[in-house]
Parts: C-alpha cells; structure tokens; sequence
C-alpha cells in the first residue's frame, strides 16, 4: 500500500478537516514517498548530534588522556610553544600536536582554561564533522536512485552509535580527529574516482585531509580505515576505477604525506634523541602495552549501542546480502568492515575506543537493512522476529527506565524531583508510540523511533547523570587537590614543586606548571614554596633539608573518591628565623 494510502486510512477516523490539516502537514515534513524533504533530514541529524554530543560536555569528570591533552594546551596558551608542546614543563613529543593546538585555540578565544564543557566542544565538533563526511561518502557509495534515502539513514545511525557518542564527548580527542579528517579524505577520494575526468582538486583535497589525520595521531587512521578501504575497493570495488585514477591516488598519498611528515621532521630536526627515544617508546607500546587476544573485538557489533541486533542481523551474509544489495554495496561494505577488524586484531594493543573506523561501513550496512524493512508493506519471517525483538527489547528498556531510577537512587533523579518525572514521562511516551507504531503495522518505524527515543533519552537525560553514578559510593568529606587550590592562594601564586611524580590529572588540577624537586640534588628557588608530597611534615625530605629550613604542613588532599586511596600533603618551606 502506497504511503499516501496508509496516512489516509489511518487518518480516517478523526474527521475530514483533521485528515485534511494532517496531509498539509505531512506535505510539509514528507515527499510523497514519505522520506522527509531534506531540511527536514538536515533538522533531524542536527537534534541527533546536538543532543547526543553537546548536552552537559561539563558533567563527566576529567578522563586521563583529556588531562595529558588539556595541560599541554593549557601550556601552549599561557606562553609556550605550539610547535614543540609541553606537559608539565617537559617535552611532550609522543602525540602529534593538532589535537592540542584546538584546545588551546579555545581557551585563546574563550579566555578559560578550566571549563571541561568548552574545552570539549573541538572533540564534540569533530565528532559531528566525521557524521557529516561519512554522510558525504556514503551519498557516493549508495545507488543514485535511492536519492540519499540510505545515505541518511546510515548519518543518524552513525550519529546516534554508542562509540561515537563517548568518544566526542571526551576531550583527549586523538582518535575522533584522525577518523574524522579519514571519513573527509574517503569521501573526496571516491568523489575522484568517480570523477569522468582526473579528479585533481578532490585528490589533492583528500590528501590534504590525510595529512591533518597524520597530524592528529600519526600513522594510526592510514593503516586503520584508509588501508582496509583500498583493500576493499580493490577486492570489490571498481578496479577499473582506481587503474584509471592512479595518478590522483599518487598526488593525494604525495600531499597526505608532505602535510602529515612536517611536524615529526621539524621535531627530528630540533630535538633528535628525544624524538626517537619516543619513537622507539611508542612502536614498543604497540606491542607491550594493553596486550589482549586476536579475538578482542569479536564483539565490536555491540559498539553500535541501540542498533546492535540490527548491526548484527547486516553482517548475516545469506540473510542480509539479497536485501541490502538494492540499497548499498553490500560485498564492499562487508570487505571493508572485516578488513578493518582483521587490521585491528593483528596489534597486539587493544581498546575498545580503537574501533572507532569499524563504525562507518558497520552503520552503512546496518542503514541498507533498515532501508529495506522501511520499505517492505509487511514484513514476514525473519524480519518480523528480527523487528518483534529489536522493538521489544527497547521498548521494554523505555518502561523499565522509570523503576531502575528508583533503584539506583541518585539524589537529582528522586521521584520528589521534576527531573525524574520528565524522564520517566519521555520514556513511557516513547513506549507508547512505539506500541502505536507497532499495531498499526509499521514495524520497523517503530522499531526506528523507539531506538532514536532511547538515544535521546540517554544521552540528553541519562549521560550527564553518568558522574553522579560514578560518585554515589564517594566517602563524605573528601578534599580534591581542586578545591585546596581554590582555597588556598598560595598554590596559584607562590613557587610550587612537588617531591616524587605527581599524575596528570593532579597536575591538571593544580593548575599550572609543578616541576618535581629532588631535594638530594636539586636546590630550592626563593623561598618562601610549597611542595607537594606524598608525607606530612619532615618524612619526605632529607635531614640537611630538615635543619636548615622550617617546614610546616599547611592543608592536604585525597587522591581519589575514598580516603583508603591514600592523601598528598601541601608543606610549606620557609627559612629559619
């Protein structure tokens, strides 16, 4: 039954003067197929990305590589240098600098060097930026009668993806920009050579694109999505196609890697022995740091949060392959997804952040199906009891949502509080039109809504809530390094060292630059400093130190959220009277 049918008898029995304000309103949104127009499309990927990545960036406490990232841009903006960064003083040579030099560039034009939500905000917009080149390419990889119905699709699923949502509200940044920069430098890529004629200025743009990737973290996105790309395309892809192109695939690899090589020669050039001691330190990390077996991410179709039994169902070959064939390139989509995986699984460093450039072919496919079911008039079968599970597993989440909030007992989710019945208000709505949806027979529009309701819910409602959570168990009474230095003037204005290594998330907290002090060896800048130290009073420090100084604990502060963690101590050194 044609979709204009459907609204009608659907509509029938409220009355001729509503059907008729009904169809004027769904001429606005919908073209007569019932695919929204594309403002509507553009509108509805804006609320997707808006509230899943810049709703309460502020709330989540400081992770720590976002700690690394923000004291080193914090350094760059209070005088030091862009090209050769620092954290803590010493060279910081182990990342490529672009991330940092966004961060910095924010709190240069903001002024602030504390607000996590505005120090966020590049990482958020690398996020939606890597949304909107993946929209770019998947346009280019789906037929062009489908009009970009598919290709929108797989945007908002990719938008709405778990992995992406945590990763662009983390600032650490590294992975979100190198993906981000990659997705752009595919899709003008495959507008090169799709191109009848050379295609010079989409290879060279693509390359250009590569070499802000390289910039972002080095090799890691060339080898991770870039690699298993052109694998796939030359498995199943238009072979003819890249014979054809090879000297714009020549210019984007010679621009990719003239961009990309300018920062590590620079720093080869100033400061050789360290660069390749942290070279040798990094390659030697791949190896021996975060070692986890090959299979590791053989559960990487959960990363796809909500869309996972659908994401799942995409990689059935015998299922999925005669129904997404219309719609996508299935045989491509599928080489690229698994020659990802297969290239990840070889490092023996593993993290589950790392498949990040599994998510873009794994939502393309995973958009091929739902196109599909969107537009079977009934679907039988397997897709029914695909979409009978999907929808009822979501809409049961939805009705459960109120009574779990009563369970874990967060104090701004009470059932006192206006919060928790706007929540549990929302979440039953959505079950509820989902169960409309459902018995009015379209199955996989419900499915659809119920999956974008959950998301929203989560992440405009639920995920600011997420530190609460994390701190429900906290002992009372704790005293953060953050709030000793807002208290205490001192340790923003007087000389402040530290004896032993202080983590970097201290570091961040204490706000400026703490070089470690040896006092065997190292002698004290002028006097009166305050030393942070891991024992109260004379302990930490060396007889000689003891008698020729007065040494006085002034305040102390807890390493984590219970006191068994253990406490650092602030000691004041002055001369003896």
């Amino acid at each position: 039954m044609p979709p204009r049918a459907r609204d009608i008898r659907s509509f029938r029995a409220v009355g001729p003067y509503t059907l008729r304000f009904c169809l004027d309103m769904t001429d606005t949104f919908l073209t007569t197929a019932g695919w929204p127009r594309p403002w509507v499309q553009w509108l509805g990927l804006a609320i997707v990305l808006g509230i899943g990545l810049l709703v309460r960036l502020d709330a989540p406490e400081i992770g720590l590589m976002e700690a690394r990232n923000f004291v080193a841009a914090r350094e760059m903006h209070a005088g030091g240098s862009w090209l050769l960064p620092t954290m803590n003083g010493e060279l910081r040579l182990a990342k490529p600098p672009l991330p940092t030099w966004l961060v910095a560039g924010v709190m240069h034009l903001t002024g602030s060097t504390t607000d996590l939500g505005l120090l966020r905000l590049p990482s958020a917009a690398g996020a939606c930026l890597l949304v909107l080149f993946f929209w770019a390419l998947a346009r280019r990889l789906t037929p062009p009668q489908d009009r970009g119905r598919t290709a929108w699709l797989a945007a908002v699923v990719l938008a709405s993806s778990l992995l992406l949502l945590t990763a662009g509200r983390d600032g650490n940044g590294w992975d979100i920009y190198c993906y981000c920069f990659m997705t752009g430098a595919l899709a003008a890529a495959v507008r090169g050579l799709q191109s009848p004629g050379r295609g010079w200025g989409w290879f060279a743009a693509a390359g250009a694109l590569i070499g802000l990737s390289i910039l972002s973290k080095g090799p890691v996105a060339p080898y991770g999505m870039l690699l298993p790309f052109l694998l796939a395309c030359a498995l199943r892809g238009d072979r003819a196609a890249l014979r054809r192109h090879w000297p714009g695939l020549v210019l984007m690899a010679g621009v990719g890697l003239l961009l990309g090589a300018a920062w590590p020669l620079y720093v080869l050039g100033q400061h050789l022995s360290e660069a390749s001691q942290v070279a040798q330190t990094e390659s030697s990390s791949w190896a021996n740091r975060h070692v986890q077996p090959v299979w590791f991410y053989v559960s990487f179709p959960a990363f796809m949060g909500f869309w996972a039994l659908a994401a799942g169902a995409a990689l059935a070959w015998p299922y999925a392959a005669p129904r997404i064939r219309p719609y996508a390139p299935y045989a491509l989509l599928l080489a690229w997804a698994l020659a990802t995986l297969v290239l990840l699984s070889l490092v023996p460093e593993k993290k589950e952040r790392y498949l990040l450039p599994v998510l873009p072919p794994l939502a393309l496919l995973t958009a091929g199906l739902l196109r599909y079911w969107l537009s079977a008039l009934r679907p039988t079968g397997a897709d029914q009891w695909l979409l009978r599970a999907w929808a009822g597993v979501v809409g049961l989440a939805l009705l459960a949502l109120p009574v779990a909030l009563r369970l874990v007992r967060l104090a701004s989710f009470a059932p006192e509080t206006p919060r928790y019945w706007l929540t549990s208000g929302l979440a039953v709505a959505a079950a509820a039109a989902t169960w409309w949806l459902w018995r009015s027979g379209a199955r996989a529009r419900a499915a659809v809504a119920a999956t974008l309701s959950a998301v929203l819910l989560a992440s405009g409602l639920l995920m600011p809530a997420y530190p609460e959570w994390q701190r429900r168990r906290d002992d009372p009474g704790l005293r953060p390094l953050a709030r000793v230095v807002r208290e205490r003037a001192g340790l923003r204005h007087q000389p402040v060292l530290s004896v032993g290594e202080m983590q970097i998330k201290w570091i961040w907290a204490a706000g400026r630059v703490v070089p470690q002090w040896r006092p065997e060896v190292d002698s004290l800048p002028q006097l009166p400093v305050l030393v942070y130290a891991g024992a109260r009073g004379t302990a930490p420090f060396p007889p000689s130190v003891a008698r020729r100084f007065q040494i006085e604990t002034v305040d102390s502060f807890d390493l984590s959220h219970q006191f068994a963690d253990g406490r650092w101590y602030v000691t004041e050194i002055r001369p003896r009277p």
